[in-house]
């Protein structure tokens, strides 16, 4: 990267959519999201007033339904209050027309205004009216949006809880994730939306009404004058918007180099290697066409706001000079057309926010749609309930010649074939070089997966058939990547059994199996310590540490199969010698084992092995079984090539080509 290729001038962007230089370099182009919600990023510029009124219906029916599930009496109290309003506006129109005959007639000052008192005093009522229907519809809207909110996340979380693993790892289920999370803050802003829109739509409703009866011309000069004004606000608005997001990518780019600036990560490389001065210069330009973009766009909105405004105001003059006219004739009473002028202004005002209400609500609209979207597939990839009952106390687990293979690896078979027999009581470890599929057999145990063919028997009872959650409860995983949950060093530990109450007894006895209390002691609080960094209060641990407290939690859990996965990675030697002692504790008491380790010396004590290669189970038996030279020798000679890394004992008994297959690991 010269010094002439990372100062090359920017290019133009006038247009909106040429690519600065610098972020064609950096990026290849524009920086834009990669996510689901990026597929709704154009939608709004498909929206035209013909559309807006044949996706109104379902826009206010969708919005309708999870105000419907969050809370009926405060959506009757918005909807009837919103009706009340338009009503109100109806009357007060008449209200004012009566009050303009009676002020414009013949007579005393005196006698018009005791005439027109009735109809002043109803229009003031109207007024008074509104005025506390208004504050009625915001009261029912103000709890409705925090409920309907609430009500679209636990769809939202619900169905996304209970879906079956491979669901979360399908790209395109995980995409429609991605843009659904975000139902939950849409349906609440179309709470407010939809009460605008309802209002306005009221509004015109009622000013048409009035005009109507008033005299026939006046709808087409409401119509005359409104369309302009709507078509203005969605032209202005639409341009906007497109201006906007040629902007953003620009600043998008220029927050991506700032975070890099600043970040713990890149430092040492950054200072190693003279980074900061390029990516300023980056920054700078990426800048100056943001700031130009920004520019264009005050220039654009002017231009088409000073637009609108000729149309709107050719469409007024039309509108008046009509109105005068008719008025001149004698065609219409003076009272007629001053109440007209009224309701044309107020009807056109009302068009105005209509549209501008729907532009707001359609985007939001998809994110909903998406919401609903996923639960439905959701429901179509939910973990089964109910099945047969397992046995209480299984002799014996059985893989019976077991395929899997995970999505988006079609060529790629994790298990091919693997039989093996895990009895119940013992400690049993799987061993096996990396992707020998020792991990996705014991996936496959849980319940996380189902086999692409082949069984899993407890007993004679195939898992695929049984009570998933009954399944679930039998089986503890220590992993060595378990989740660090946020929260405090007891619930860390008394998450492995959320469904029980914690009990301290519980606890110490897990923190104790688990070599952790001096570790607790240590804590600045105690249990009662939050493990989450960044927060007051909050503390970290080592690897080491949290590993202690994941071996807590499951023995917190006590189910009848524990799941060990590389559990003593973090550990040191001491500490993973009391580990390996509290296992054959567990075995001893009646608890499975089934043990995943790289390091083959430390299944010395199990009752069983299993190891496994390319998916397949290729030797089954004790320690010594297995090093025995009689056997096929898998398990024995990398077992000799770890040896050798800590002993004197000659790796000449190793060919050649196994050496050079099986590297330490």
């Amino acid at each position: 990267m010269t010094e002439e290729s990372a100062s090359t001038p920017r290019r133009a962007a006038a247009d909106g959519d040429a690519t600065p230089d610098h972020e064609e370099l950096l990026f290849g182009g524009p920086l834009r999201y990669d996510m689901g919600w990026n597929k709704h990023q154009d939608a709004f510029l498909q929206l035209n007033l013909r559309s807006m009124v044949t996706q109104l219906p379902k826009l206010l029916s969708g919005t309708i339904r999870l105000a419907r599930q969050a809370d009926r009496r405060a959506l009757r109290l918005v909807a009837l209050a919103e009706v009340g309003r338009g009503v109100s506006q109806a009357v007060g129109l008449i209200a004012v027309n009566r009050v303009l005959s009676h002020l414009l007639d013949s007579g005393s000052t005196v006698d018009r205004l005791s005439h027109a008192a009735p109809a002043l005093a109803a229009a003031g009522l109207t007024a008074m009216v509104s005025a506390v229907l208004r504050a009625l519809s915001t009261a029912g809207t103000g709890q409705l949006e925090p409920k309907v909110e609430r009500v679209a996340t636990e769809m939202y979380l619900s169905h996304t809880a209970n879906v079956e693993l491979a669901a979360i790892e399908d790209e395109e289920f995980h995409r429609l994730l991605d843009s659904a999370q975000y139902g939950a803050g849409s349906a609440r802003r179309l709470v407010r939306y939809s009460t605008s829109i309802v209002n306005a739509l009221m509004s015109l409703v009622a000013t048409a009404g009035v005009l109507s009866v008033l005299h026939p011309a006046l709808l087409p000069m409401l119509v005359a004058m409104s369309l302009p004004s709507a078509w203005a606000a969605l032209s202005v608005a639409r341009r906007r918007y497109l201006s906007f997001h040629a902007y953003v990518q620009h600043a998008r780019a220029g927050q991506l180099i700032s975070s890099l600036l600043i970040s713990t990560d890149a430092a040492p490389e950054i200072r190693v290697h003279g980074v900061a001065p390029f990516l300023l210069r980056s920054f700078r330009a990426i800048s100056e066409s943001q700031e130009a973009e920004q520019k264009r766009l005050s220039r654009l909105a002017a231009r088409t706001g000073l637009i609108a405004a000729a149309w709107s105001g050719l469409a007024a003059v039309a509108t008046y000079a009509t109105l005068g006219g008719l008025l001149w004739t004698g065609a219409m009473a003076l009272s007629v057309g001053g109440t007209a002028v009224l309701a044309i202004r107020n009807g056109a005002s009302s068009l105005q926010n209509f549209v501008q209400q729907i532009n707001s609500a359609h985007e939001d609209s998809l994110f909903i749609g998406d919401l609903h979207q996923l639960c439905r597939e959701a429901d179509t990839r939910a973990i089964p309930t109910g099945g047969l009952p397992l046995p209480e106390f299984p002799k014996q687990i059985t893989f019976e010649d077991v395929h899997f293979t995970y999505q988006g690896k079609d060529t790629t078979r994790a298990l091919a074939g693997a039989t093996l027999t895990i009895p119940t009581g013992k400690v049993v470890a799987l061993v096996g070089d990396n992707a020998s599929g020792k991990s996705t057999l014991t996936k496959l145990l849980c319940g996380l997966y189902q086999p692409d063919a082949g069984r899993i028997l407890w007993d004679d009872t195939d898992a695929a058939l049984v009570n998933r959650t009954a399944l679930i409860d039998k089986i503890a995983v220590v992993g060595q990547d378990f989740y660090r949950w946020p929260f405090t060093a007891a619930v860390n530990i008394a998450i492995g059994r959320p469904d029980a109450t914690i009990v301290q007894e519980r606890l110490d006895q897990a923190i104790e199996s688990a070599a952790a209390t001096e570790l607790v002691k240590e804590l600045p609080r105690g249990l009662k310590t939050l493990l989450a960094r960044g927060y007051k209060g909050g503390h970290n641990l080592s690897g080491g540490q949290w590993q202690r407290l994941g071996i807590g939690r499951a023995h917190y859990r006590a189910a009848g199969v524990l799941i060990v996965d590389e559990p003593t990675a973090a550990l040191d030697a001491k500490a993973e010698q009391e580990f390996f002692d509290s296992i054959r504790t567990l075995a001893a008491a009646g608890q499975t084992v089934l043990l995943i380790t790289h390091r083959l010396g430390s299944v010395r004590t199990a009752d069983l092995i299993h190891v496994l290669d390319h998916g397949r189970v290729v030797e089954s038996g004790t320690f010594d079984e297995l090093l025995d030279d009689s056997g096929p020798g898998f398990f024995r000679d990398r077992y000799r090539i770890q040896a050798a890394q800590y002993t004197t004992i000659p790796t000449q008994s190793v060919t050649a080509s196994d050496t050079t297959a099986s590297s330490p690991r």
